[in-house]
């Protein structure tokens, strides 16, 4: 399934033990069953198959955007902006919530996402955060530390303010809406909320809100093991 671009494996094993996935007309809920030549495999009444080329796009998403193949609300989606051009099943690597704008990788390579998206993978994301009352090196210094809420631990590994309202944020967690809840649990709404950077690849200035592009054979492979590690 990783490979026929539904998502990451750990994506595809959530959808196979929620029972969305048929082998030959059966329903599928047990990991590791082998698929051979001829085998029929649908994934939400849909046929799928290995895709024979694999694609990587960075895609600068606008506000009021959702990061997902489709939405029972009818809101729009952000694989409507490439999807004519890459007729591919494709999938978003991470997320960025509705309001959040900036940097997104979209691919059919489910094992190249478990590469970024696995925590054990430590990717770093940049941020341009804005807020609605000034941030603190106080503050920020507890996100570093590491701060619980509701029982989930937050952390961010850097921070550099660059005025009282606006600070750069690098973390490697990415937990759901991990800035968000932070701020806001210290009453400080986010005002905006920027993906400029994921690795090695950054968000050029040239690249307006709904624009896209393909990511050179350099960058996909900036997130490959190195050898010997």
């Amino acid at each position: 399934m990783a490979r026929c671009g539904v998502g990451s494996r750990r994506f595809c094993e959530k959808c196979i033990s929620e029972g969305h996935v048929k082998l030959n007309g059966k329903p599928v809920t047990e990991m590791g069953i082998k698929v051979t030549e001829g085998d029929i495999v649908e994934y939400k009444g849909r046929k799928i198959y290995p895709d024979r080329k694999k694609v990587y796009i960075a895609f600068n998403k606008p506000a009021k955007v959702l990061c997902t193949n489709d939405d029972p609300e009818g809101r729009y989606v952000a694989l409507n902006y490439f999807k004519d051009a890459f007729p591919y099943r494709l999938h978003n690597v991470g997320r960025l919530d509705y309001m959040s704008t900036g940097l997104i990788f979209y691919t059919n390579d489910g094992d190249w996402t478990k590469l970024i998206a696995h925590p054990s993978a430590q990717t770093e994301k940049e941020y341009i955060v804005e807020t609605s009352k000034p941030v603190t090196e106080e503050l920020m210094l507890k996100f570093v530390k590491g701060f619980v809420i509701e029982g989930i631990k937050y952390r961010i590994k850097k921070f550099y303010i660059k005025n009282p309202t606006k600070v750069h944020i690098i973390l490697t967690e990415g937990k759901n809406r991990e800035i968000r809840r932070f701020f806001q649990f210290h009453s400080m709404k986010v005002k905006k909320l920027h993906r400029i950077r994921i690795g090695s690849v950054r968000l050029e200035s040239s690249m307006m809100p709904g624009s896209f592009r393909e990511l050179t054979r350099k960058e996909i492979e900036s997130f490959l093991p190195k050898e010997g590690s």
